[in-house]
């Protein structure tokens, strides 16, 4: 078995961890109802104190915050301190104009790359290790979360980023990466292309990969490890409680385990919102617990899992989350990006010569995540072909710069997408898992 990286927390009793979240859940709560006004609001509407917080599930008497809560706060009405005490910010594309906004604090930073070098340790990497990371850098947080994480864990990290698939395994090659990080789609692509340009696995020094950031199967991570000759791992995180680091698989691959020290997590019924049994799959709902500049409060993840809190082989004792496949909502994680339709809504809607259809059309090709947006034109005898092509080059960058993503336009025509009741069915997910 790897080494646990804090064995303090990661193996406390279960009797001294509730205690603890009871605790860190008093005091983020007191935080929140002194410096966030939603908080404030929410807790009087429920007629709770934060000293009348004497148990963990008495936090069932409080609203859920969504993600809507997040959008409306643009930018800082959300944060706990003020921004001079505030040293990182990151941020997601927003549905109306409004990213979510996610801040840190150097204390914020530091357990954040605890964390991740916790679930880095989990899966067996040391100092030792090379560390190739296929995350993009920039305003999401995979990219630097693994970054930082990694260097804590006293690995080497070569920051690749989004390099083309040659580039990306000529490094592997002269660097002798041993662990690579980024999603599963990826390294799929990275193995067929390698397959392509008759390149042998067994020239690389590959063991350990660690992947997440969108939706996969077993199988996917059967043909991981057949392609790429090392052992795959589950990794799961979302920017809006900190990124990466939240919950990650051991050696004994059976469940990811959640850092219940810094999260507490409760599932859901996502229709009723009551709270679901462990072993019963629902929605997650996070906690933050220590986080200082951004604590969330009973934040709906729209991830569906299952929860178990058995003791697992490893020796850690934090309760464990099942894979993730399906979500509540339509959203859709592509390359690692998230991806709202209304947020595509609100670009055509900036267009007069868009009709009201519109398609997210999403299709694995190559083992790697397509998206293509299907518009319909308002009115077709209105523009000629130079003014439709036109239209769709200027939709195509609109779209990609917003989304920071590389996608494909395709004009139909009016009222094509709709069916017989009037509807168009925004999202057409064509992968398998």
């Amino acid at each position: 078995m790897s080494a646990i990286w804090n064995p303090q927390y990661e193996t406390m009793p279960r009797e001294e961890l509730t205690q603890l979240q009871l605790e860190r859940l008093q005091s983020t709560l007191h935080r929140v109802y002194r410096y966030v006004s939603y908080y404030h609001r929410v807790m009087d509407e429920a007629r709770l104190q934060p000293e009348e917080l004497q148990a963990l599930d008495h936090l069932r008497r409080l609203p859920f915050t969504t993600k809507e809560s997040l959008r409306e706060s643009y930018p800082y009405a959300m944060f706990a301190l003020p921004l001079r005490e505030v040293v990182r910010l990151h941020f997601s594309t927003g549905a109306t104009g409004a990213p979510t906004v996610v801040g840190y604090t150097h204390n914020d930073l530091r357990h954040w790359t605890d964390l991740v070098a916790r679930n880095l340790a989990a899966c067996g990497l040391t100092k030792e290790d090379v560390v190739q990371i296929l995350f993009g850098y920039g305003r999401f947080t995979g990219g630097f979360g693994f970054h930082y994480g990694a260097e804590a864990l006293g690995a080497a990290v070569i920051p690749v980023s989004s390099e083309d698939v040659p580039r990306q395994v000529q490094i592997m090659q002269d660097f002798r990466t041993t662990a690579i990080i980024g999603t599963p789609s990826y390294a799929l692509h990275l193995g067929r292309m390698m397959e392509k340009m008759g390149l042998d696995p067994h020239a690389l020094s590959l063991r350990v990969g660690l992947f997440g950031s969108e939706p996969w199967s077993e199988k996917t991570r059967q043909e991981i490890e057949r392609r790429l000759l090392l052992t795959a791992y589950d990794s799961y995180g979302l920017s809006e409680i900190g990124g990466p680091g939240v919950s990650a698989e051991c050696e004994c691959r059976c469940g990811l385990h959640i850092a219940e020290d810094h999260f507490y997590v409760e599932v859901v019924d996502p229709a009723s919102g009551e709270p679901l049994p462990d072993g019963e799959e629902g929605e997650l709902v996070f906690t933050t617990l220590p986080k200082e500049a951004f604590p969330l409060v009973r934040y709906r993840t729209g991830d569906l899992a299952s929860l178990t809190r058995e003791p697992c082989a490893c020796g850690r004792t934090l309760a464990r989350m099942s894979r993730i496949v399906r979500r509540t909502d339509d959203l859709l994680v592509i390359r690692g990006v998230a991806v709202y339709p209304d947020t595509v809504e609100e670009v055509l809607r900036q267009f007069t010569e868009v009709g009201r259809g519109f398609q997210l059309v999403v299709c694995r090709e190559e083992e790697l995540d397509t998206l293509e947006v299907l518009v319909e034109i308002g009115n077709l005898h209105d523009l000629t072909l130079k003014a439709v092509e036109s239209l769709r080059e200027n939709l195509t960058h609109q779209l990609s710069t917003t989304l920071g993503l590389e996608l494909t336009v395709r004009m139909v025509e009016p009222h094509s997408l709709h069916t017989p009741l009037g509807r168009v069915p925004r999202v057409k997910d064509e992968r398998t898992l």
